[in-house]
């Protein structure tokens, strides 16, 4: 068949498969895209029961630490008031070691105090490390959900104008069917609705009321099958777009002669009462090109008739 007859079928076809597929799978990725922010949110909840989780541990070490030096504290104070009251009793020498001692508990007391500081100097570090690891933590989640979001709206934007591409091939299926019509084939039973080009084929086709086998016949000693037919094209008359061909059906020869364009030739086979129908849309030098119409259902005339 020429060129300007079949590419539009495949066009027609191809559109409205990657127009159905790509609302699958525009839908399938909306459903993906919000479980992929579900998720995130749920980690993000788990997250931060972990830092609560955390913060409140470090915190009870610190208090327990804080209070034991507290503790050791008060305690020292209390050994260098009693020693230095000690040593203001005595005289002499006494004076002298109580002083001394007195000097060595106050070192103590200094150096606890210095070591209290410490401590709880690294457990502040601590805390404000894990507050920070958590937030930058927070804050990948958010960029994260925010991005997921974008998608989000992509995606609905993206099923939108499938959406509507979809909407407009629909459209102008029904009106390509609407100018359809339907006339008397060569053996006077009421044909089908007739394609006079390739997009008429593919709304027959969307239809699916009938089985289509398109082709291009070229003249030849052989017959060519096409369909459920042996068809051997005889004559091809371009100035009068007539032709005229050679049918074997059920093992018997028939002539289709000085048949014209879109005209609706019928044959009954025995399988079907319902007439097959073929079509001649265009006639060139020794070729002739178009389709056969076939009934979905075949049931024989015998079986009809019983």
């Amino acid at each position: 068949m020429s060129d300007n007859f079949s590419d539009p079928d495949q066009g027609h076809s191809k559109k409205l498969n990657i127009a159905f597929g790509a609302i699958i799978a525009l839908v399938a990725a909306t459903a993906y895209s919000f479980y992929q922010v579900s998720q995130i949110r749920s980690e993000l909840g788990e997250t931060r029961e972990l830092l609560a989780a955390e913060i409140s541990k470090v915190t009870e070490t610190t208090n327990v630490s804080t209070k034991t030096g507290r503790a050791s504290v008060e305690s020292l104070k209390e050994d260098v008031d009693a020693a230095r009251k000690m040593a203001s009793q005595l005289a002499g020498q006494a004076r002298i070691e109580a002083s001394k001692h007195a000097d060595e508990l106050a070192s103590q007391l200094e150096r606890a105090q210095q070591e209290q500081a410490a401590r709880l100097s690294q457990e502040t570090a601590k805390v404000a490390q894990s507050v920070t690891a958590v937030s930058g933590e927070v804050s990948q989640v958010r960029n994260d959900t925010n991005v997921n979001g974008t998608r989000v709206t992509e995606v609905s934007t993206n099923l939108e104008k499938v959406k509507s591409q979809a909407d407009a091939t629909k459209s102008e299926l029904e009106k390509t069917i609407a100018e359809l019509s339907s006339t008397k084939g060569d053996l006077g039973v009421q044909s089908g609705l007739i394609a006079t080009n390739g997009k008429q084929l593919q709304a027959l086709k969307a239809l699916g009321e009938r089985n289509y086998t398109e082709f291009s016949l070229k003249k030849a000693k052989d017959t060519q099958r096409i369909g459920d037919l042996q068809v051997r094209l005889t004559n091809a008359d371009v100035k009068r777009n007539r032709y005229t061909i050679e049918v074997i059906v059920d093992d018997k020869k028939v002539e289709k002669k000085d048949k014209t364009v879109n005209e609706p030739v019928q044959f009954i086979l025995s399988r079907s009462v319902i007439p097959y129908e073929f079509v001649v849309n265009e006639v060139k030098k020794d070729v002739i090109a178009g389709y056969l119409a076939a009934p979905k259902v075949q049931q024989s005339r015998t079986a009809s008739n019983n």
